[in-house]
């Protein structure tokens, strides 16, 4: 009897323990990134994915504006390389960090660093950083500055 008492209560222990296991968030942590086969930064953003643990399907393209289109992505927050993940867009060199909170974000349609700022991950150049903002787009077509970095 006592056995079984105590296997009936490991068991919401267990399954806290396990619900807080990072192997088992792989699935949300899979990307898709669409890139030219020419661009050396977007390498270094996939590597900076990889460090972070994501897991990246990484698709070589001759058509980045198809890709776009297809995603939503809006032309005044284009970059060189378009990630997916969960259904929402990731638009050019935004942080893994800021990747990661777009779970906590399922109104938003994606997220972006437009342009290429020098000192975003995969654009880092020594100590050069260029300010930038990660932008949110809303459903609607309106955006939001979701993180800065200075």
């Amino acid at each position: 009897m006592r056995a079984l008492f105590r296997r009936l209560a490991l068991t919401p222990v267990l399954a806290i323990a396990l619900s807080q296991s990072p192997g088992l968030l792989a699935d949300d942590l899979l990307i898709d990134v669409y890139r030219d086969a020419n661009c050396g930064c977007c390498e270094a953003w996939i590597d900076h994915l990889k460090d972070h643990g994501f897991s990246v399907n990484d698709h070589v393209t001759d058509d980045m504006v198809a890709v776009k289109i297809e995603h939503g992505v809006p032309p005044e927050l284009s970059s060189c390389h378009t990630g997916v993940i969960n259904g929402q867009f990731v638009e050019g060199h935004v942080p893994a960090a800021d990747i990661l909170s777009l779970q906590n974000k399922p109104d938003l349609l994606g997220l972006a660093v437009p342009r290429m700022p020098i000192g975003s991950p995969g654009m880092e150049m020594g100590d050069r950083k260029d300010p930038y903002e990660v932008i949110g787009l809303e459903a609607d077509g309106s955006t939001r500055v979701i993180n800065q970095y200075h």
